[in-house]
């Protein structure tokens, strides 16, 4: 038997009061993904335990079978294993994204989150260029993907309280700078870098190309190192993941999986989807297991795209899942699929939610000749009546047909 999740980050959404009261999940056309739910076990679960923030880290680790209550130490330390990053006692890592502001001074407000989606190439000049200014025996600043940075804090005091900046999309920063014990050397940093990335001669080539400045550094996901059980201890079972992500390698790899790096893919709409199927295909057929992560919806429903989310599931049912779908049967070895998103990444709220998701568990061996007459969204899910309020035991009814 082959095991794959097929995970669409942040395809859930909330009903559209401009589309008739739709989810995209119910606007999209995506013919694979209603034919599983039709020939599977269709249910919500929920992927954000009670006093847990929502977001990717605790999600992704509820669904590969992880209780976060257990386990979960912050966000940054699990992207740090994916860079390669190790961790002392006493080592505080840091998720450090480049970030775009509106607005000087104390009104100063996060306009984009990811600094237009910047390349990593021109991200890795900025970075280089604070790493001069802050680097020292204490503080390190590890270049990324992306926005997506690393910063590691000998010494800093875990209780500092930060905000994810793709939470405050538009409000004044103030309110949201790092606050509480040992809170202020971090304010500085951030404050530095604003300095810094003022006159930066790559930001006045970007204004002269009509992109957005890079403005700052924002610092977020504390924690200290993280560990998990292996995934082969729990389930038996070899694997791999693949995503654009550290998010989702660091957990895999925390978890003991190997992680495989598609060229090309971007956590975007342009992302190399038939190279990941490609990688997918592979791996399943010399391991038993893989994660399979897609980003693009997640990053539409932040952006509050309606267009780019439909595109974005769109994608994701033709050319993911439809392909590994076809890739399997035509291998001719028995499979299961679990497809669900991590969490809702609601156009109106363009961050994350914690309400239940939709999923999917699909078992080649049991597929009926004639599939029900219902389609993979929040609604039909709901109306099946099967509700898994412990995420983290989905995995348990995947891999062991529970």
């Amino acid at each position: 038997m082959k095991y794959i999740v097929l995970l669409g980050d942040g395809m859930a959404d909330r009903p559209l009061d401009d589309h008739a009261g739709k989810t995209p999940l119910q606007i999209s056309r995506t013919p694979c993904m209603d034919y599983l739910a039709g020939s599977g076990t269709l249910g919500m679960v929920c992927t954000i335990p009670e006093g847990f923030e929502p977001g990717s880290d605790v999600a992704n680790m509820c669904v590969l079978g992880y209780d976060p209550r257990l386990h979960y130490t912050g966000r940054a330390p699990i992207e740090a294993v994916s860079m390669g990053v190790s961790l002392d006692a006493g080592d505080i890592a840091f998720r450090c994204n480049l970030v775009s502001l509106a607005g000087n001074g104390p009104e100063a407000s996060i306009d984009d989150y990811s600094a237009g989606h910047i390349t990593t190439a021109e991200a890795h000049r900025f970075i280089a260029a604070l790493k001069s200014e802050l680097d020292s025996d204490a503080c390190k600043l590890h270049p990324g993907i992306s926005y997506r940075h690393l910063m590691v804090w000998k010494g800093a005091d875990p209780r500092i309280k930060t905000s994810a900046p793709h939470d405050i999309t538009g409000r004044a920063i103030e309110a949201y700078m790092p606050a509480g014990p040992g809170a202020e050397p971090v304010r500085e940093a951030m404050l530095r870098s604003r300095r810094l990335f003022e006159n930066h001669p790559l930001n006045r080539e970007r204004i002269a190309q009509g992109k957005k400045p890079v403005s700052s550094i924002w610092l977020w996901g504390q924690g200290t190192a993280v560990t998990l059980p292996s995934f082969r201890e729990k389930y038996g079972l070899s694997g791999s993941v693949i995503s654009a992500v550290d998010l989702i390698k660091g957990l895999g790899i925390s978890a003991g999986l190997h992680s495989i790096n598609v060229p090309g893919a971007t956590g975007y709409l342009d992302t190399n989807y038939a190279g990941k199927v490609a990688a997918a295909l592979g791996a399943l057929k010399e391991q038993d297991f893989v994660y399979l992560h897609v980003e693009a919806p997640d990053e539409a429903g932040h952006k509050g795209s309606f267009p780019e989310k439909i595109q974005a599931i769109e994608d994701f049912d033709t050319k993911i899942v439809q392909q590994v779908v076809d890739g399997l049967r035509t291998a001719g070895e028995p499979f299961r699929i679990l497809l669900l998103p991590d969490h809702p990444t609601p156009l109106c709220l363009k961050t994350h939610s914690s309400d239940p998701v939709p999923f999917v568990l699909y078992d080649s061996a049991c597929a009926p000749e004639h599939p029900q007459k219902q389609t993979y969204c929040e609604a039909d899910a709901r109306a099946c009546g099967l509700l898994i309020e412990q995420g983290w035991t989905l995995m348990d009814r995947f891999i062991n047909g529970i």
